[in-house]
């Protein structure tokens, strides 16, 4: 089993940056894909961005490419989810997501879920 547990969210204003952690603990998450998904009230979940066991690859949405970075640290059992940039559209609960196996951008084929931490941009 594996537990991960989001933080670093929080009220910002447009143009603003914020940082969220994803902490795993339990089984590692080393040799695991990584990924951030959002959800916005009464919008379906959607891909954020990626990272690959190794951290050398990594994919962002189009709506966050060149604005979000996505890292991780295996050493830690930690990923990171660096937000510049920040605009009123980019307000939802942010999740962490944990699955074995190649990454995927369908919400779904996810085996690890945190509970989410909620980002909120001011205009």
């Amino acid at each position: 089993q594996v537990q991960l547990v989001e933080s670093g969210g929080g009220l910002v204003q447009a143009g603003g940056s914020l940082r969220l952690s994803c902490a795993a603990s339990g089984r590692t998450v080393s040799a695991m894909s990584m990924s951030w998904f959002r959800q916005a009230p009464g919008k379906e979940r959607l891909f954020v961005a990626a990272v690959t066991w190794s951290g050398s690859s990594t994919y962002y949405a189009d709506s966050v490419k060149g604005r979000f970075t996505i890292s991780r640290d295996n050493s830690k059992n930690t990923v990171g989810l660096q937000m510049d940039s920040l605009t009123p559209e980019d307000t939802a609960v942010y999740y962490c997501a944990a699955k074995v196996g190649s990454i995927s951008r369908h919400w779904r084929q996810y085996d690890y879920w945190g509970q989410g931490t909620q980002v909120t941009v001011s205009s």
